[in-house]
């Protein structure tokens, strides 16, 4: 059940929001919420892959990755960026078999929980939530072919340049002349070992180039954030590299 302190009519509007369960009818989606159990997540508490492999989860606010870890050299990779309204393990729930994945998260996350078999249930009695999970797995498989071909394909400087643009957004803060307000960008809440996790490097190879950048003036680094002051320098470099394999054949 919910907890009485987190309001009912909050996380419906939150829950109606996921793809997983936009456009299902009101009644339906509030017999399922009260099948949900509310969990408070903690940001250095989150909890082990074991507790994946039994529910399935809806993240409601803050933000998860989902790693994984080579055993002997420490390295790690972001598979996943769950965002709100996004669920997991999907891996699990559709095959039930272990996923060899961890959790983890710069912010306290909340989330609701439902018992793995319960989910599946609800996939094949609820035609609303099997239409929403096709597309939702097709977006996962297309982040999973978008990673694989960057690391494969692009040189670490054009996949960190092809990431700070795709998690580029305005500006909100900016104070200064309106002309220029769609120039300014920020990029919020990566840390440099979050951002090499996601291009598949390593925290001293982000950092180099991310100080070689702020030195050229294309951005201001600060701490977990990076305020782009010159976004198509950033795309050049995206670009650049691509241009030199088409000359290079």
């Amino acid at each position: 059940m919910l907890m009485e302190s987190k309001s009912f009519l909050l996380i419906r509007r939150q829950v109606a929001q996921s793809p997983l369960f936009h456009d299902v009818p009101q009644v339906l989606l509030d017999e399922l919420l009260h099948e949900f159990r509310y969990e408070y997540w903690r940001r250095k508490a989150i909890p082990s892959k074991g507790s994946c492999a039994q529910y399935f989860y809806l993240l409601l606010s803050g933000r998860l990755e989902v790693v994984h870890t080579h055993p002997e050299t420490g390295r790690s990779v972001t598979l996943y960026l769950l965002q709100p309204g996004d669920g997991f393990d999907v891996i699990v729930l559709l095959d039930g078999e272990p996923h060899d994945m961890a959790l983890l998260s710069d912010t306290d996350v909340e989330v609701l929980a439902v018992p793995i078999d319960t989910m599946r249930q609800w996939i094949w009695n609820h035609p609303e939530i099997n239409r929403n999970l096709m597309p939702y797995l097709a977006r996962r498989m297309r982040e999973q072919e978008e990673m694989t071909a960057n690391i494969a394909l692009y040189d670490t400087v054009s996949r960190l340049s092809r990431l700070i643009l795709k998690h580029a957004t305005l500006n909100r803060d900016y104070r200064g002349d309106d002309s220029e307000a769609h120039r300014s960008h920020l990029v919020n809440g990566f840390s440099d070992e979050m951002l090499a996790r996601m291009i598949g490097s390593v925290r001293q190879v982000v950092n180099k180039h991310l100080q070689l950048w702020q030195r050229s003036g294309f951005l201001k680094k600060q701490r977990n954030s990076l305020e782009i002051k010159d976004l198509r320098a950033i795309e050049r470099v995206a670009r650049d590299f691509l241009d030199s394999l088409k000359k290079s054949a």
